[in-house]
């Protein structure tokens, strides 16, 4: 392993790292792995100035709504934060949610799911969904048009994002006009060589990923179609799909295999790989230009018609 192909930000972290001796989140208590996400939420930079931010709960799911400016008919993006099935929620992603809702002038709006361990599978996902359907019913009372709706993610969150858009598919009368799926989990089980290279020293490391599947997946077997989406053979008919990766993540193989498998079935779907970079790297723009080019990348994806 090189530190010399990372960015200069993310390396020193990576440095720290495995000075510490690579520590596992397996010593940690769930508590304490929680408390380590918040705590890194200093290396996103500071936090922007918007126009509007409000919390709300609609039949037992809680939103955080996130607005530039007034009027109506704005793009809306529906946001499912990361942090591996049991930790994150709206303060670990407030600093990208706010700067989005500034560059792209949409209605952002973040859901916070029930996490595992006190909530294993289908948990999650029955919130992701249920929280998207509210949106749509609701947006346009905010400000937003539910006929423009995106889906986005990353990590977990670009899990859920993918599930929820298949979910929608098969049993509604509409689809988001697009989803974003930013390093998506996408294989519980671990089979793709990016795993093996990338799987120790990069701070977001295999047994981070994993013992989030294994906390919210319980017994549920690991090639199930919600459990491993990337195995999925029904992926046509999805909509417009952009899949952010980065070099140095577990998960580069799985993402962008997800990318070639939409293209093999017609699926007008895109994909950027983000070099020198890690895991996780969406939330540390107070340190990673790439971080912040990918902010504005979203944004774009938003904005576009």
């Amino acid at each position: 392993m090189s530190q010399l192909y990372l960015e200069q930000g993310i390396g020193q972290l990576v440095q720290a790292f495995i000075a510490a001796g690579c520590p596992s989140v397996k010593t940690q208590t769930i508590a304490e792995r929680r408390q380590g996400y918040l705590d890194s939420v200093a290396l996103a930079g500071p936090q922007e100035a918007v126009a509007r931010v409000e919390d709300m709960t609609l039949e037992g799911i809680d939103l955080r709504l996130y607005r530039s400016g007034e009027g109506n008919n704005a793009s809306v993006l529906v946001y499912f934060h990361g942090g591996c099935f049991v930790s994150g929620g709206f303060e670990t992603h407030e600093q990208q949610l706010r700067r989005l809702a500034n560059l792209s002038g949409a209605l952002i709006v973040a859901v916070k799911y029930r996490l595992a361990p006190e909530h294993g599978y289908p948990a999650a996902h029955d919130d992701a969904f249920k929280a998207t359907q509210l949106v749509r019913r609701h947006c346009r009372g905010w400000g937003g048009d539910p006929d423009n709706i995106i889906l986005a993610g990353d990590s977990a969150g670009g899990h859920l994002a993918l599930v929820t858009c298949l979910r929608l598919r098969d049993s509604s009368d509409w689809l988001p006009r697009k989803q974003v799926l930013i390093y998506p989990m996408l294989d519980a089980t671990a089979a793709s060589r990016s795993y093996r290279d990338n799987g120790d020293h990069y701070i977001i490391t295999r047994d981070t990923l994993l013992s989030g599947f294994d906390l919210y997946l319980n017994d549920l077997p690991r090639m199930h179609p919600e459990a491993s989406p990337l195995y999925r053979q029904d992926l046509a008919g999805l909509p417009e799909t952009h899949i952010l990766t980065a070099e140095f993540d577990p998960l580069v193989d799985e993402g962008e295999l997800c990318y070639r498998n939409l293209l093999a079935v017609g699926v007008n779907a895109h994909c950027r790989r983000y070099l020198g970079v890690i895991h996780g790297f969406f939330q540390l723009s107070g340190v990673s230009q790439a971080a912040r080019e990918a902010i504005v990348q979203l944004a774009g994806i938003i904005a576009a018609e």
